[in-house]
């Protein structure tokens, strides 16, 4: 990437966040070009560095959250970390941070120091519960979010219980939500001339992906229940076992498509019915629609049937594992994995930055680096001394 066109080329990111919203929300700011410095605790590193599978050691989960982020050490709970940050603040376009409300206003490095040594300064802070509410000091992650949301309670099968995500969901939705907030702030700050905070409760964004739920039950009082695969929305809407032993997904959202679905497998009359004319119709119709389908995707293999689905301009997508997305043709024609070269491991593959842009293109600079790799290279270019540096090293700050 050409830095001197990089979107957000220039902009300043202090992240002192830990796991995984408000680091990704950095990450994605840095993918574009943003200068992010990752903050961590001389002795207790940020955690994603040990989550998962490791190689020689190092952390891989890592090498992709804290990729394009210069690292440094720094204690803030201490008056010579409080100091080094203020001054990095000062100089700053964002700080991002997670902890516990009141913490940084414990250690002296609350908003209204912040502002004091930098008014255009966006102060972003991801917890589990917001900064304030009958929670908010409460330990929050994303399966927390996940289950309070709404989100688990409709994941899952009818007769099972409730499902959580075996990833970050509510994290990662936390952190796209966090970096728009991020410029949208920034957008504010060009208007006004003034930063502000920004308070992401985690348990927010996940409750608005998870659509009308609460209109339908304001209104109706109508509670979405589990459905496991089918939608009361429409039909058919599952996944079939092929042939070979495979799995594929299936959707009619689109009215037309049903109809083509239905033709394909063999069964235009039900086209006929007057309940196939809506979604809603054909979701109180689900057993016989995936009777119909079921039976006519177990008798081919899964490129047959992806093929065919494909000719008839009907939905249909392989269940992939990871595997399978490492080789998927239209992966690699969007370029979604990408090598970066990395000096502890060598050639890694990782997803690419978020989105294509045409003009000003994002790109992978480097993955995540060691702990504290650039701490005297970043205070040297603050104006510390290496006397200075060595003193705060020797005192434990570093």
């Amino acid at each position: 990437m050409n830095e001197s066109v990089a979107p957000l080329a220039g902009l300043r990111v202090l992240d002192l966040a830990t796991l995984f919203a408000g680091p990704l929300a950095a990450t994605m700011l840095g993918d574009f070009g943003a200068e992010v410095v990752k903050i961590e605790h001389p002795l207790k590193p940020d955690p994603s560095r040990g989550h998962g599978p490791a190689k020689d050691g190092v952390g891989l989960w890592w090498k992709l959250l804290g990729r394009n982020k210069r690292t440094m050490t720094l204690d803030l709970s201490c008056p010579g970390g409080r100091d080094v940050l203020l001054r990095l603040a000062a100089e700053a376009d964002v700080v991002v941070e997670n902890f516990r409300p009141g913490t940084l206003e414990r250690w002296g490095l609350g908003w209204e120091e912040l502002r004091a040594v930098n008014p255009r300064l966006v102060l972003t802070r991801v917890t589990g519960f917001g900064q304030f509410g009958p929670y908010a000091r409460r330990p929050g992650f994303g399966t927390l979010a996940e289950a309070m949301s709404g989100f688990a309670a409709v994941t899952g099968e009818p007769d099972g219980p409730p499902t959580l995500p075996p990833f970050g969901l509510a994290d990662s939705i936390a952190a796209l939500a966090t970096a728009y907030a991020v410029m949208t702030a920034l957008a504010g700050r060009d208007r006004t001339g003034e930063g502000q905070v920004v308070d992401m409760a985690i348990i927010e964004p996940i409750l608005t992906v998870l659509g009308p739920q609460p209109l339908w039950y304001d209104q109706l009082g109508y509670v979405q229940p589990r459905t496991g695969n089918r939608s009361r929305n429409n039909a058919p809407r599952n996944t079939y076992r092929t042939a070979d032993g495979h799995w594929v997904a299936v959707s009619t959202s689109a009215q037309s498509v049903a109809e083509r679905v239905m033709r394909l497998v063999g069964r235009p009359e039900l086209t006929e019915e007057p309940w196939f004319a809506s979604g809603t119709g054909r979701a109180e119709h689900a057993g016989e629609l995936d009777e119909a389908v079921g039976h006519w995707v177990s008798r081919r293999t899964r490129e047959e049937a992806v093929s065919a689905f494909e000719k008839a301009e009907a939905a249909i997508a392989p269940v992939q594992d990871v595997r399978d997305v490492m080789e998927d043709p239209q992966y690699r024609a969007l370029g979604t994995l990408v090598e970066v070269d990395d000096p502890e491991l060598g050639p890694l593959r990782m997803q690419n930055v978020l989105f294509r842009l045409s003009g000003t293109p994002g790109a992978i600079r480097w993955a995540g680096r060691p702990h504290g790799a650039d701490t005297e290279e970043i205070l040297a270019e603050l104006g510390l001394s290496a006397e200075r540096i060595s003193s705060l090293r020797a005192d434990g700050v570093l």
